[in-house]
């Protein structure tokens, strides 16, 4: 058994017929419903410019740590005026579930342009969670202007696959003589609530992992915890190193190795899009252990929602799923404060 493999050259090419976005569609929904997660193809990105990124990942992680501590993560509200989030953490710095993962990171965000803020910890002169500036590495010297093309490239490609989504859930087609708003039950409720995505980008090495510590050490035995992603969707790019991201299938005890595909996202769904379909599509858990060999590279792009956008279930999808709203709703927002604040206590 493997992920599905989507072609979604149709919803990028203005020439493709419907016909050829409504079997695109289809192939989603099916994937969502059965794993919520697939491989993506035909998204334009070249192949060139997939393995510039992670070489340029590879190159900032080979470096001394006193070169990556420049960059270090600061929790909001300390002397050293960080975000919480932004930034260099160092090994087991990440926490899943209470223990210490394996990997080193470094954490990018969307600029901060929000307006009124949201509460945070920093006091005067310092800053409030998330409200910071990216931390980019002075070495390599390209790594930030390669990367910030590629964020550009990532959100056309987000754009396109959350419009694709909600053809997949049979949402009517917009309806031109009306102003459609955040709410507005059609095909394009995704596309809306993502214009503004408060995207996150992870680069992350995983050096290959020890023998398996005991269950109630501190750290984990696991270069990532098993967790669901708490945004939209996800798209990973990662080096070759097989047998490393496992997804857990619908029987809740198979692992299934989700090894990179060349010129491949590997893309799964967040809990924002379970909410937002009532359970209809499952927000899946996964892993990593990396235990073969050589230095393990990944940098997922997390497409999410806008920071403000209030995320409950669609009426359309409470009733095909036939049961009540699993989730009252809130702002993604909320939802990623309450997040990040796990992340690293």
């Amino acid at each position: 058994m493997s992920l599905p493999v989507i072609d979604l050259s149709p919803f990028l090419d203005a020439s493709s017929t419907s016909e050829d976005r409504a079997k695109v569609a289809r192939s989603i929904n099916d994937a969502c419903t059965e794993f919520g997660f697939f491989y993506l193809t035909g998204h334009g990105i070249p192949q060139a410019k997939l393995e510039e990124v992670i070489s340029l990942a590879r190159q900032f992680f080979a470096s001394p740590l006193e070169e990556k501590n420049k960059i270090k993560r600061h929790d909001a509200g300390s002397p050293e005026g960080g975000d919480g989030a932004r930034g260099y953490q160092g090994m087991g710095e990440n926490v899943t579930q209470g223990k210490k993962d394996m990997h080193e990171a470094i954490d990018l965000y969307r600029e901060w342009d929000h307006t009124p803020k949201a509460e945070g910890t920093g006091g005067p002169g310092t800053r409030s969670t998330l409200q910071g500036t990216n931390l980019w590495p002075g070495e390599p010297k390209e790594l930030k202007s390669t990367y910030l093309e590629y964020i550009d490239q990532l959100q056309s490609v987000g754009t396109a696959l959350v419009h694709a989504m909600g053809q997949a859930l049979d949402l009517p087609s917009p309806d031109l003589k009306s102003t459609a708003t955040s709410v507005t039950e059609d095909s394009e409720i995704f596309v809306r609530n993502t214009a503004q995505s408060f995207w996150v980008m992870r680069l992350i090495g995983y050096p290959k992992l020890a023998a398996p510590i005991s269950p109630d050490a501190d750290i984990t035995s696991l270069s990532c915890g098993e967790h669901t992603d708490y945004g939209c969707v996800t798209l990973l790019l990662a080096d070759p190193t097989p047998g490393a991201l496992q997804v857990l299938l619908k029987d809740g005890k198979t692992w299934l190795n989700a090894d990179p595909i060349p010129g491949a996202f590997v893309v799964n769904i967040g809990d924002m899009i379970e909410r937002w379909t009532n359970g209809l599509w499952k927000s899946t858990r996964h892993r990593v252990i990396h235990r073969g060999e050589g230095y393990r590279v990944s940098v997922p792009f997390f497409f999410e929602p806008n920071f403000e956008s209030v995320v409950r279930p669609l009426e359309h999808c409470v009733r095909k799923s036939g049961r009540e709203p699993i989730h009252e709703g809130s702002t993604y927002g909320e939802h990623l404060l309450g997040k990040v604040f796990g992340n690293f206590y």
